[in-house]
């Protein structure tokens, strides 16, 4: 009999606008590791598991400023969550609105917010006002607390909405306590003890933003059980890190594969993570590997490929792991860096609505040309349309099932990806005899480049809006740098020339309209764009252009 306790969020916001119970996935908790307390705070758990381990004297984060042992985290983390229940006066449930860079402040921001029973809603340093403001609408954040580099953007999107006008900002990665109404500030006047807030294990941790076929922002809800379960599959049976290793990567803790990879796995292990002072560059990440010792690298599939290069001239050091995902691994790339390292890449793929990887193999169980096994804890299969088993070696869709699955907050698109029970990610694989899983393609309109996902809909908006546009669409066109790059058909309107200038133009506009990595890195002039008699734009009708287009 299960056994279930009252939710400790006062704040019912996200519970009530959870789907109908109908439409969740089932969950499954089938081996003795996943039997997870029914009261758990999951940053409380992460503490005291590593206190229990005799890591509290141990670093957890490093930077170049300053190094924090997992006691004076804690007690940062105590300081900050006082600050937003005790002198904000924030109750359990309430969103939180977090926007900054990797860093320690951002991590110790986020570790607060969960102990103190609030929902972290992380965004990415990259987004745009406009892109904020659909955060906000959709997440109606109680509190903001910015990076104070990354202000500008925040404070554009909170100026557009009447409904936030009430809603405090604080700055934070100030660098110095003393700057007032920051985070830091404010923390620093707060005792040095803070009860964790008894949540249910069912109650809500975060909600991670993730863009759909449609642009619109799609809130996938993860509870304190989903984190800690999420800790108990992939790092425990495929990453096997240990309290040496010094963890370092590129993904933002606004992703789920950076918070995981970057945030709680290392706290999971009693490893550490260090958090660069500066943007990544291939080459940089490759000089810090091997000066600060780290041991297991994260990032996508295009960094690796240009950091082999680098990785010959300086070397790895001590590096021992080194993880893909975020976008499909050519083979040539896992074959350039292991000539380069030596190491064998550890692919992976997962989902923002599953929290992390669910198929992955170790290195030495890696087969060439597959992303891995299903990893213990979830179930995968590749089934037809109407979700039935294919046969071994048939391309078809990606089902899975597990400790976590999908949960949207109030988006109709739930029963898209959640059918019988099964969470459908909207990838295509084939499987073959041995499990092995092989990735085909994405089977809706996102691009995925360089890591980072882009729905076609969104950059057609944005291109709409410039005054030269009449119509346009918008494909992920195959490249051997980048994964895809996003490639724009577009239809000017009478008088405007087809130009390299009007490309620029173009460029520029969705720019400063969208996060810079989403805008189309090729744009192709064309009379007139497929469409069905209907109207509807034929994108894969694009897509079969898009190869033989330059």
């Amino acid at each position: 009999m299960k056994i279930s306790i009252p939710s400790a969020q006062v704040d019912h916001f996200v519970h009530d606008h959870l789907p109908p119970p109908e439409q969740w996935p089932e969950l499954r908790f089938d081996r003795p590791e996943l039997q997870l307390p029914a009261q758990v705070n999951a940053v409380q758990a992460l503490f005291e598991r590593a206190t229990a381990a005799g890591h509290a004297d141990r670093p957890l984060f490093r930077s170049d400023e300053r190094t924090l042992s997992y006691a004076q985290a804690q007690t940062e983390v105590n300081r900050i969550a006082n600050a937003l229940t005790v002198e904000l006066g924030l109750v359990p449930g309430n969103r939180v609105l977090l926007r900054g860079g990797n860093s320690v402040a951002m991590a110790l921001a986020w570790l607060a917010t969960v102990q103190a029973g609030l929902v972290a809603v992380a965004t990415m340093p990259l987004l745009r006002a406009k892109e904020l403001g659909a955060i906000i609408a959709k997440a109606q954040p109680v509190l903001a607390l910015c990076d104070v580099k990354l202000q500008d953007e925040l404070k554009a999107a909170l100026a557009t909405d009447p409904t936030t006008a009430g809603m405090t900002m604080l700055v934070f990665n100030t660098g110095d306590a003393e700057v007032p109404h920051s985070l830091e500030a404010m923390a620093a006047r707060q005792c040095v003890h803070s009860a964790p807030c008894p949540t249910a294990a069912t109650d809500i941790a975060l909600l991670a933003f993730t863009s759909g076929t449609t642009g619109t922002p799609k809130a996938a809800v993860h509870t304190h059980r989903d984190v800690l379960a999420a800790c108990e599959t992939w790092p425990r049976h495929v990453l096997r890190a240990t309290p040496d290793d010094i963890v370092v990567g590129s993904p933002p803790l606004a992703f789920t594969f950076g918070l995981g990879g970057l945030l709680v796995f290392p706290m999971w292990a009693g490893a550490s993570v260090y958090f660069p002072s500066i943007p990544y560059t291939p080459e940089a990440m490759v000089q810090l590997i091997a000066r600060v010792g780290a041991t297991i690298c994260y990032t996508a599939p295009t960094f690796y490929r240009q950091m082999a290069a680098f990785a010959k001239v300086h070397g790895i050091g001590r590096l021992r792991i080194s993880v893909s995902a975020g976008e499909g691994l050519p083979d040539a790339t896992r074959q350039l860096w292991k000539q380069a390292t030596g190491l064998e890449m550890l692919d992976g793929i997962g989902a923002t609505e599953m929290f992390h990887i669910f198929i992955s193999s170790p290195p030495e169980s890696v087969r060439r040309g597959a992303i891995g096994q299903v990893v213990p804890g979830y179930e995968a299969r590749v089934v037809d349309d109407e979700g039935q088993p294919l046969p071994t070696g048939q391309v078809g869709k990606l089902a899975v099932i597990g400790p976590t699955g999908c949960r949207y907050l109030d988006d109709a698109r739930q029963t898209n990806y959640v059918k019988d029970g099964w969470n459908h990610p909207g990838d295509a694989f084939r499987m073959d005899a041995d499990g092995y899983f092989f990735y085909q393609a994405r089977t809706d309109d996102m691009i995925i480049t360089a890591g980072y996902n882009v729905a076609g809909p969104e950059v057609e908006a944005a291109l709409l809006e410039h005054p030269a546009v009449a119509e346009c669409g918008v494909v992920g066109k195959p490249d051997d740098d980048r994964g895809q790059i996003v490639q724009a058909f577009v239809v000017l309107k009478p008088g405007h020339p087809a130009d390299a200038a009007q490309v620029k133009a173009l460029q520029d506009h969705v720019k400063h309209s969208l996060a810079p990595y989403k805008y189309p890195r090729e744009v192709v002039f064309v009379p007139q764009l497929p469409r069905t008699e209907t109207g509807k734009l034929q994108r894969f009708a694009l897509r079969q252009q898009a190869p033989s287009q330059h």
